[in-house]
């Protein structure tokens, strides 16, 4: 049964004719023509298709629209600015982090609440925080690299 469903994504009201269950990630990509998150696993394995919902990491590829209705989402392109970056996204360029780039909004949105929320991590509670994201191209030093980076960015602990 189709339905309309506001979705308050990157601070914008939008409204979509949709299944109440179809995953909200079809919705961001298909209804509003986002290019993150991204399709992976379509089974909350890999995080690239990671949103904040309400500032906390949800996998959009197993969430349905309707459970999004109401909520704040919040995409990689809403998280900073070409002009500023958010830190994690900072860290991300000066650690180069990037290989193919398919996962990266995953690590990146998670990383952000995480470190939004333990700002004087420790290289295991960072470990721990990203188990279950996937990176096939083998940057996962990188990306510890430049989560601690972002830490240090936000105040708390050094390079």
């Amino acid at each position: 049964m189709m339905t309309q469903i506001t979705l308050n994504v990157d601070g914008q009201d939008h409204t979509v004719e949709t299944d109440p269950d179809m995953p909200l990630l079809y919705a961001l990509r298909d209804d509003l023509g986002l290019n993150n998150p991204r399709f992976g696993c379509g089974l909350a394995q890999c995080g690239a298709c990671t949103v904040h919902l309400d500032g906390a990491p949800a996998r959009s590829c197993v969430l349905p629209c309707a459970e999004a209705a109401g909520k704040r989402v919040t995409t990689l392109a809403a998280l900073g600015t070409p002009e500023r970056p958010h830190p994690i996204q900072r860290a991300y360029i000066e650690e180069q982090v990037p290989q193919c780039g398919y996962c990266i909004n995953g690590w990146m949105m998670t990383a952000a609440a995480f470190l939004r929320d333990h700002p004087h991590p420790t290289d295991g509670e960072i470990r721990q925080a990203l188990t279950g994201l996937k990176c096939r191209c083998g940057t996962h030093m990188a990306i510890l690299r430049a989560v601690k980076r972002a830490a240090a960015i936000m105040g708390g602990q050094p390079t």
